[in-house]
């Protein structure tokens, strides 16, 4: 089942790269034909090569950006110590209730505490709403 799953996503991947690759050659060649009138069939296949140039360096400066970690907003906690001070201020019920919780572990079997600051410090991501 999940082979069969893997198989279908990798032909609907190639058969998307396939279609973009007819839409890049037919966009080409579209570009190569409006600009043959005006500076020959040598200018427009220089043409059709520097737009190509031109999109994959816009391409790649792009690609390079999104690679980048955001920065952090200005009033968001930088470290854990003003991770934790903002999770107590924010919600000092639930940090108690932690906090008694965790010492009762700790009591109990040390080895659970260490599971305990693991789980605050690497924290979660938001959840998402209405996506899956």
């Amino acid at each position: 089942m999940i082979f069969r799953r893997l198989l279908f996503i990798l032909a609907g991947a190639t058969a998307l790269a396939v279609s973009a690759g007819v839409f890049v050659i037919a966009l080409a060649y579209g570009e190569f034909a409006l600009a043959r009138p005006y500076v020959g069939s040598a200018g427009a296949a220089g043409v059709v090569a520097g737009s190509a140039a031109l999109f994959i360096g816009i391409l790649g400066l792009a690609l390079a950006n999104a690679g980048k970690p955001p920065k952090p907003k200005p009033g968001e906690p930088q470290n854990i110590v003003d991770r934790a001070m903002d999770f107590i201020k924010r919600k000092p019920v639930t940090a108690l209730g932690g906090a008694i919780a965790a010492g009762i572990l700790a009591i109990r079997n040390p080895s659970y505490l260490g599971a305990v600051i693991r789980a605050f410090v690497e924290g979660r991501d938001p959840p998402r709403r209405g996506q899956r």
